[in-house]
């Protein structure tokens, strides 16, 4: 049950963290800015682009700015390492999330099992005088199943929210780091196509 307990904090803390983790991530989404930012980027305003993203903690206008900055040697080279990054973050603590949904019952089960193998002890050693000792030890020893199955039922909940969060994370950054790349070789090939007749 010690140990259940300790998985348990953990289920407890990693849920608290992530939540307040994506709470800030929704705090600091700016959608109109990274609007802003394509159309400024479809114009080739690099310097309004700059001075409009300046103090932004968005996560996808920091990964768009990444490419911009890095646009003459490889923008999606530059942004794929930024996304990797960021999904990095968001991804924290989730291995422990998936361990205690695997690792609980397991836990619990092994608490089972220690207790089945002393009431049969004591079921040796006293015979079937005292059989209430034997199933209330048995009873007693099923609680950690019990908990161990808890903890992991209450811990695939946050997983599952979580592990959504980042997956529909990855997905607008795709799709911002495509439409970027789309605009940006757009105005490559309209600067090419203005310098061709001179």
């Amino acid at each position: 049950m010690y140990a259940l307990l300790v998985c348990s904090l953990l289920v407890l803390f990693v849920t608290i963290e992530r939540l307040l983790f994506w709470i800030t991530i929704d705090l600091r989404r700016n959608r109109p800015l990274m609007d802003e930012v394509l159309e400024l980027c479809r114009q080739g305003d690099w310097e309004m682009v700059r001075d409009k993203v300046q103090n932004s903690q968005d996560f996808v206008i920091r990964i768009l700015v990444t490419g911009i900055v890095h646009r003459e040697f490889s923008l999606s080279r530059a942004m794929e390492a930024a996304a990797t990054d960021q999904l990095k973050r968001m991804s924290r603590f989730m291995g422990v999330l998936d361990t205690m949904i695997t690792v609980a019952p397991l836990l619990g089960i092994l608490g089972t099992v220690i207790g089945i193998i002393s009431s049969f002890e004591i079921l040796g050693a006293a015979g079937i005088d005292d059989p209430r000792a034997v199933t209330g030890g048995i009873a007693q020893a099923l609680i950690t199943t019990a908990g161990g199955l808890s903890i992991a039922i209450v811990s695939v909940f946050p997983f599952n929210y979580f592990q959504s969060r980042v997956n529909n994370a990855a997905h607008t950054i795709e799709q911002y780091a495509t439409s970027l790349e789309i605009v940006y070789e757009k105005l490559l090939s309209g600067q090419n196509g203005e310098e061709r007749p001179q």
